[in-house]
């Protein structure tokens, strides 16, 4: 039995009409909108995200892998790497059309979906370079890492359980990684302006958020 036949033997009836209607990658992004952000510091499983209601980027990322995978696309993920001065972020990217788009779970407003119209992987991570700032209004994206299959981790049933996703995290430290900016650009980067601020933070859980230092 394959990680997605062993998902769907576990879900509940509801469970099975929620993913039923998941059919695109916008609905599957608008699933992640509806949900809380978590502020627990472990990782849900995209089953337990499904029964909790609940998830922050890491599962929200393999939930949305985990559900592209099941409408047919691989499950890919990608790390979006700040500076010292923020949090990491984790997007599960799929192609349309031979283009890239992604599906994230974010606490900030312009870090969640992106359309599938980015000819590359650098065009798709340099749409979030502008949202991605910290509350010090810092622009903090620093580089990313090549996509990485979640196909392997399947004998680990990480749709299914929470016990081996440490190994995916671990694994995602590992892959090969791009940077976006010489220290030069980082050094003459503006502060965010007000009105960006306060709508990248729009409904933010304040619980949530990384405060530098």
């Amino acid at each position: 039995m394959t990680t997605s036949e062993a998902f769907e033997k576990m879900l509940t009836h509801e469970e099975r009409r929620i993913m039923d209607g998941l059919t695109s990658p916008v609905e599957i992004q608008c699933f992640l909108d509806a949900v809380p952000y978590s502020t627990d510091p472990f990782y849900r499983s995209p089953l337990r995200v499904l029964r909790d209601r609940t998830a922050h980027c890491f599962d929200g990322a393999l939930f949305g892998a985990a559900a592209l995978h099941l409408i047919g696309y691989p499950p890919l993920i990608v790390d979006l790497l700040p500076n010292d001065r923020d949090d990491e972020h984790l997007l599960a990217v799929f192609k349309q059309n031979r283009r890239w788009g992604a599906v994230a779970k974010s606490n900030f407003v312009g870090l969640r979906f992106r359309e599938p119209v980015y000819r590359t992987m650098g065009e798709l991570v340099m749409s979030y370079f502008e949202p991605y700032f910290n509350v010090d209004r810092e622009r903090t994206l620093r580089g990313y890492t090549r996509p990485l299959s979640l196909k392997p981790f399947d004998r680990l049933g990480w749709m299914t359980s929470d016990e081996h996703l440490e190994r995916i995290a671990e694994k995602i430290d590992q892959v090969r990684r791009f940077s976006l900016l010489t220290d030069e650009m980082a050094a003459q980067l503006s502060p965010v302006d007000d009105r960006s601020y306060m709508a990248g933070l729009l409904g933010a859980e304040d619980a949530g958020l990384f405060r530098p230092g």
